[in-house]
């Protein structure tokens, strides 16, 4: 997997471990959580993708199941990682289908929006 970008940190201080490759994630479409003054929907979560989040997703207007040929997209399945943006993160969080998260691989940028303990409570096993 490719490296972060400018020695990222994760939300437990250390450096930024990839998320996927396969799918091929992140802002900067390098397998990892980065983000910057261009990343505006702030895509720093690294999740483990549940069937109830997909669904809850594509209910808010975010269809991540369904592949998208045109966009290089090839839909994504339970199981899958995917750095998702940390507002979805919580809307999710609130309505209590939060995916969990590779916390050594999500942007410490991420506690700007989410407490720590919040995404400690939902690290992925």
């Amino acid at each position: 997997m490719s490296a972060s970008r400018d020695n990222a940190l994760n939300v437990q201080g250390g450096a930024l471990a990839p998320c996927s490759t396969q799918p091929l994630t992140g802002f900067f479409r390098n397998g990892c959580c980065d983000t910057d003054s261009d990343d505006t929907g702030m895509h720093t979560v690294c999740a483990v993708m549940t069937t109830e989040f997909l669904e809850f997703s594509a209910l808010s207007g975010n269809d991540l199941s369904t592949p998208q040929p045109v966009s290089g997209f090839p839909g994504l399945l339970p199981g899958d990682r995917w750095c998702l943006c940390i507002g979805r993160w919580r809307e999710a969080l609130a309505a209590g289908v939060a995916p969990p998260v590779v916390l050594a691989a999500t942007h410490e940028e991420a506690i700007a929006v989410v407490p720590l303990e919040d995404l400690e409570r939902h690290a992925a096993i």
